[in-house]
């Protein structure tokens, strides 16, 4: 039998991935929930994905590329024009006001890297990848602390289910604003 050609199917395995894990949680994801997701024989999964974590780490970049776009579609952060505390807080804003899925696949990817060590290093890209873009407007030390109060400002919208403030985060991240 002649191998079907199926370009796609890769990137319709992380989706899957990232459906499974925002309906049922990590611990529902296995190669043979994806797999179904997916609606691809099982082996498709174990062939693109060895094994789980490679998976979870496909799923969390491209949870984190989901914040890219929205940093990127604005782009404020390069313009010293721009109030940085504002632009930071629109931008969680922007983040939080879509779809949670993503955002929520990216913390619960991102605490399970606690565990599993080979998630750790795609876990931090996303906010190494932010302190980049705020060292060209701030040094590194507060660039950094503004990455981790954003963060926070995320983690607790998600856990305690109440919506996002703008104002209290902006407030929040202009008083490390030098």
């Amino acid at each position: 039998m002649a191998r079907r050609y199926d370009p796609e199917r890769r990137q319709r395995i992380i989706d899957a991935a990232i459906r499974v894990v925002g309906e049922k949680g990590l611990a529902g994801l296995s190669h043979r929930s994806v797999a179904a997701e997916a609606d691809v024989p099982l082996g498709s999964t174990t062939y693109h994905f060895a094994t789980l974590d490679e998976l979870m780490i496909a799923a969390l970049r491209q949870a984190n590329e989901g914040f890219g776009k929205v940093v990127a579609a604005r782009g404020g952060l390069a313009d010293t024009r721009v109030d940085l505390s504002a632009e930071l807080a629109g931008l969680l804003g922007e983040w939080l006001a879509g779809d949670r899925t993503g955002v929520e696949l990216e913390y619960e990817l991102y605490l399970a890297a606690l565990r599993r060590p080979a998630l750790r290093p795609v876990a931090a890209e996303w906010a190494d990848d932010l302190v980049a873009l705020l060292v060209r407007r701030t040094d590194p030390l507060t660039a950094r602390a503004l990455v981790a109060l954003m963060d926070g400002i995320c983690l607790q919208v998600l856990l305690t289910d109440t919506p996002y403030d703008e104002r209290y985060a902006r407030e929040a991240l202009a008083r490390l604003v030098p």
